[in-house]
C-alpha cells in the first residue's frame, strides 16, 4: 500500500475537506465544530473521518468516514481508524454504521450495541435516521479495559 499521512485537520484546510465531501458524499457535509482527521497520499486528500463532540453527555460520535471511491477496499479505512485511535480513546465513542460497514468498524474495535445502550441524544438521532430509510447499526468502541 502507498504510504499515507494521517493527521488532525488544520482549520485552514477545512475548505479542502468540504470540497472532498461535496464531491464524494454530499449528504455528509463536514461542520467546523467537528474534530476532523484526514488521510493524504501522493495525490492529496484521499480520506477523512469526523468526530462530533457531545459535551453535555461526554461522548463523541464517529461520523461521516469517507475514503475516495477509487481507494476503497484497499484497507485505507482500517488504517485511518487505527491512526485516529488517540481521538477514539478520549471519551466514549459511538458510531452509527451502515450495515455493510459493520465488519470494518468491528475490525477497528467497535462492538454492535443495543439501541437502548445509546445516550438519549444519540438514540433520537439514530431513530430519525432509520425512519428516514437508512440501514444503520449502533456501535460503540470497546475500551482497552473491555478487550
Amino acid at each position: 500500500m502507498t504510504p499515507y499521512r494521517f493527521e488532525r485537520l488544520n482549520p485552514l484546510r477545512f475548505p479542502l475537506v468540504a470540497r472532498f465531501y461535496k464531491t464524494h458524499y454530499p449528504s455528509g457535509a463536514p461542520r467546523k465544530d467537528e474534530v476532523i482527521w484526514t488521510a493524504e497520499g501522493e495525490k492529496g486528500l484521499c480520506g477523512a473521518v469526523r468526530f462530533r463532540q457531545f459535551d453535555t453527555d461526554r461522548f463523541q460520535l464517529l461520523t461521516g468516514m469517507l475514503i475516495a471511491p477509487e481507494l476503497r477496499r484497499q484497507k485505507l479505512g482500517v488504517a485511518l481508524l487505527e491512526a485516529v485511535q488517540e481521538q477514539i480513546d478520549l471519551v466514549p465513542c459511538y458510531c452509527l454504521a451502515f450495515r455493510h460497514l459493520v465488519p470494518l468498524y468491528q475490525q477497528a474495535g467497535f462492538n454492535v450495541i443495543d439501541v437502548q445502550a445509546l445516550p438519549a441524544s444519540l438514540k433520537g438521532r439514530y431513530i430519525s435516521y432509520c425512519n428516514g430509510g437508512k440501514d444503520l447499526v449502533p456501535m460503540m468502541f470497546a475500551s482497552r479495559e473491555q478487550c
